[in-house]
């Protein structure tokens, strides 16, 4: 999958200004079942402008629901990492795979590759195109923390609490010794994920005219 949308402060102020101020009173949580239906709802709000997932679901009338429908399957299935993060009311939420676990399981693919059709018919194309890439991309060693979704709800961009939300992750991260490893969907937000340690690692466009995606990798820091 992909980390997506999500405003914090200036990327100019980067890990630190996320390690300090805004670190102190932060109240992340991991998220439970019953967090994830408005997971969902601010995932496919903060995704619903994104340029690789606007190019996959490209119907702008239908484009937020059937996002909804995909991260509601995802959430799902990757509740039992316990890695989904969110602040109150879901105003900022991540969602990472652990090292060494699967994101979906063969079943879950299937049901994933159903979905999709049923949502895209005779344009799944675009979705097999980029789940493709994703997966090629990765690497495959060393083990990592994969950021698979990141966003933030609409109505709360603009108050750093997406990058809060990012440092307190990273932190937890870096105190297993662990890389962490993203996909930027989003060219505007890399700056902001190099600011807090990120590198590029490579790059891949989609089909048909479609925009660029960004790999990223991150290596643990130590205090």
């Amino acid at each position: 999958m992909a980390s997506g949308p999500w405003d914090g402060p200036d990327e100019r102020d980067g890990w630190e200004v996320a390690r300090t101020g805004m670190m102190e009173g932060m109240d992340a949580r991991r998220a439970g079942p019953d967090d994830l239906e408005l997971v969902a709802d601010t995932l496919a709000l903060a995704f619903s402008a994104d340029p690789a997932w606007t190019w996959v679901f490209h119907d702008p009338g239908r484009c937020t629901e059937q996002l909804r429908s995909v991260w509601s399957l995802l959430l799902r299935a990757s509740v039992r990492h316990a890695w989904i993060w969110t602040t109150p009311g879901a105003g900022a939420v991540t969602q990472w795979v652990p090292p060494g676990v699967a994101e979906l399981t063969p079943a879950e693919e299937l049901a994933m590759g159903r979905l999709v059709h049923e949502l895209l018919g005779p344009e799944v194309w675009r979705a097999t195109a980029l789940f493709e890439r994703f997966e090629t991309a990765r690497p495959k060693a060393p083990e990592h923390y994969y950021l698979s979704l990141f966003g933030t709800r609409p109505e709360a961009r603009g108050q750093g609490l997406g990058m809060a939300l990012l440092a307190d992750n990273l932190a937890r991260i870096d105190a297993e010794g662990m890389p962490a490893y993203l996909e930027s969907t989003n060219p505007v937000n890399l700056g902001r994920y190099r600011s807090v340690g990120f590198v590029d690692a490579g790059q891949f466009a989609l089909p048909d005219g479609g925009p660029q995606v960004t790999t990223m990798w991150r290596e643990p820091r130590t205090a």
